[in-house]
């Protein structure tokens, strides 16, 4: 089973990540849930959401206190929250960011064995859905990252959520956060 823990703000997409990432697992035929989790419900509280995906049933309801993939969608809430905590020894870290992964020792001190990737969401939002809105483009590099679903279905979930015009330009978001991942870790789409 895969357990995916994501961290952001309020308006950043994470909750709507995590309920995507379980459609796009359901349209592979998996087994997926995706559980929220927010205090204040407002712009710019740090919200956490959780996603677990596997090949037969999940038994478990709980949050994910023991992550194999923490997604950081804002690098400022390290002065707020644990992001680590609980990260499985071999675990990954994605972390929206246009810095190389290898400057964000200096920001979080990453357990040796922990792999770090950096995606430009934020830009790649802007870029192609014309708001900063990182939840796709980070969804297209948990898909490099770690091969759970697959880049077509994360856009089918998308364009099934938002439609075409709107889901399609969160799709080419997502792409490019795939590519940003794979030129590291070799994944292909």
């Amino acid at each position: 089973m895969l357990q995916v823990r994501f961290h952001g703000r309020g308006g950043q997409g994470v909750v709507t990540a995590a309920e995507l990432l379980s459609v796009a697992a359901f349209e592979e035929g998996r087994v997926a849930q995706a559980i929220p989790s927010f205090g204040s419900e407002r712009m710019g509280a740090p919200v956490v959401a959780f996603c677990r995906i596997a090949d037969g049933p999940i038994r478990t309801r709980e949050p994910v206190t023991a992550p194999d993939v923490v997604v950081v969608a804002d690098v400022t809430l390290v002065h707020h929250v644990d992001l680590l905590d609980g990260l499985a020894p071999e675990g990954a870290v994605l972390v929206n960011t246009s810095a190389p992964a290898d400057s964000l020792h200096a920001v979080l001190p990453f357990p040796d064995g922990v792999r770090v990737h950096g995606v430009p969401a934020t830009e790649l939002a802007r870029t192609h859905v014309g708001r900063p809105v990182p939840n796709a483009a980070l969804l297209g590099g948990l898909c490099a990252l770690t091969g759970a679903v697959s880049l077509e279905s994360v856009a089918s979930a998308l364009v099934r959520r938002f439609g075409p015009v709107v889901g399609g330009a969160n799709a080419l978001a997502a792409r490019g956060g795939f590519e940003a991942v794979a030129a590291s870790t070799g994944a292909a789409a």
